[in-house]
C-alpha cells in the first residue's frame, strides 16, 4: 500500500517526540491502516495507545482527513498546561472567571466545532477534569469557566495515550467510566520494530527528506546499514529512525551511509554474514563520494574501501579474501564491458592473470 501520511507544511513543528512521516509497507501496517479507515468513517470517539514516536497523532489526523468533517483539526497536549490553565484552555472562559481574565475567551472543544479534537497524553488529565470531560462527551455540550450558560458541540474526539490507563484506573489515576467513554474505538499503534517492513522504506523517505535540506543528492545505505537498521530494536520508534537517519547524513563522507555513521543508542541483533552477491551489489551500486573541493583523492578512496573491508570483517564475512578479489574481478570487468585488455590496465595485472581469475570465477570458458 505505501501510502505516506506527514505533517501538513501549513502545520507548527510538531512535539520533538513525535513520529513526523509514517508508511504503510509491511502487512501488519497496511492490516492497520485499513482498521483506520474504517474508523474513520464513524463519528466514534477513538482512542489510539502506542508508544511515542509511532505516530499516533499522524493516525488522529489520517481519521480526521478521512472522516469528510469540514471543521478544523485541533490537537492539544494534555501534559503540557498546569492544572490551574488545563480547564480554561480545554472548555473556556468568561470574563473575571478567575484573576487575570479580562476578556472571555473559547477552549479548545469550541475552537474544534465542527471538526476533530484530538487529546494527547490524556492520562496525564487531572482527576478533577476527567470528570468534566466525561460530562461534556456524554451531553455534547461545552460550559465556559465562570459561565452558566451550555455551548452545543459537534466535536469528533480522537484521545491518545503512552500509558497504560487500565493500570492507571487501577491505580486510581484515571477514571473507569472515562476510558470506557474514550475507547469506543480502539487503534493500537505498532512500535517500528513489530513493522519491520517499514523500516527501509521509512529510512530512504527520510534520506530523500534531509538530502534536500542538506543539498546531498544520490545518497544510499551500505548492505550492511540496511541489515543493522533491520537489526536494531527502535526503542524510540519512528522518531528515532528519523534522527539516526538526520545524523547519518550529516557526519557521511561520501554518498553512502555505512555502518559507523549510524549512531544506534539501544539493543541490536546481529545480523547474518555477508552473501557475495550482496557485495557486489553494494560495490556496483557505490556513488562517487561528494565532492568538498578536494577532488577525490586516492587517500578518501583508500578510506572507503578500508571502512566496507571493516564491516565485513565484524561480521564475520566467510572467505574474505575470496570474495574481495571475486568483487573486484566482477566489478571491474563489467565496467569495461567485458575488454579483458581494459580490465587489465585498471586492475594493474597482466592479461594471463586476468585470464586466470576470469576462468576462475566463470566469467570465461
Amino acid at each position: 500500500m505505501n501510502k505516506l501520511l506527514t505533517f501538513p507544511e501549513q502545520t507548527a513543528a510538531p512535539p520533538l517526540a513525535s513520529a513526523k512521516a509514517m508508511l504503510f509497507h509491511d502487512p501488519r501496517a497496511t492490516a492497520l491502516l485499513k482498521q483506520v479507515e474504517r474508523v474513520a468513517l464513524s463519528d466514534a470517539t477513538v482512542l489510539v495507545t502506542g508508544d511515542t514516536g509511532t505516530g499516533k497523532e499522524l493516525i488522529a489526523r489520517h481519521i480526521h482527513a478521512q472522516s469528510g468533517r469540514a471543521g478544523p483539526f485541533i490537537a492539544v497536549n494534555c501534559g503540557a498546561f498546569c492544572e490551574t490553565l488545563v480547564d480554561a484552555e480545554l472548555f473556556g472562559h468568561e470574563v473575571g472567571a478567575f484573576t487575570g481574565a479580562t476578556h472571555a475567551r473559547s477552549g479548545w472543544f469550541e475552537a474544534a466545532n465542527g471538526g476533530t479534537l484530538f487529546l494527547d497524553e490524556i492520562g496525564e488529565l487531572p482527576a478533577s477534569l476527567q470528570v468534566k470531560l466525561l460530562r461534556v462527551l456524554q451531553e455534547r455540550q461545552v460550559v465556559r469557566l465562570g459561565s452558566r450558560r451550555a455551548i452545543p458541540l459537534d466535536v469528533r474526539l480522537v484521545a491518545a495515550t503512552n500509558v497504560d490507563l487500565q493500570q492507571a484506573i487501577f491505580q486510581n489515576r484515571f477514571r473507569a467510566d472515562l476510558f470506557y467513554r474514550l475507547s469506543v474505538a480502539t487503534v493500537n499503534m505498532l512500535s517500528l520494530r513489530a513493522r519491520s517492513g517499514d523500516i527501509l522504506p521509512l529510512a530512504r523517505h527520510f534520506i530523500e527528506t534531509y538530502s534536500k535540506r542538506l543539498h546531498l543528492e544520490g545518497v544510499t545505505l551500505s548492505v550492511v546499514a540496511q541489515k543493522m537498521l533491520e537489526s536494531y530494536d527502535w526503542p524510540g520508534n519512528i522518531r528515532e529512525l528519523e534522527n539516526v537517519i538526520h545524523y547519518a547524513l550529516i557526519v557521511c563522507d561520501g554518498n553512502v551511509i555505512i555502518k559507523d555513521d549510524l549512531k544506534l543508542a539501544g539493543n541490536m541483533q546481529r545480523p547474518s554474514n555477508f552473501e557475495t552477491n550482496e557485495i557486489m551489489e553494494y560495490a556496483s551500486h557505490t556513488a562517487p563520494q561528494r565532492d568538498h573541493g578536494n577532488g577525490h583523492s586516492g587517500s578518501q578512496m583508500q578510506h572507503r574501501l578500508e571502512a566496507l573491508i571493516a564491516e565485513c570483517i565484524q561480521f564475520a564475512q566467510p572467505n574474505l579474501f575470496e570474495t574481495v578479489e571475486k568483487v573486484v574481478v566482477h566489478t571491474a570487468f563489467a565496467g569495461c564491458n567485458q575488454n579483458q585488455v581494459q580490465t587489465a590496465k585498471v586492475l594493474g595485472v597482466t592479461r594471463n592473470m586476468l585470464r586466470t581469475h576470469l576462468k576462475r570465477f566463470g566469467l570465461i570458458g
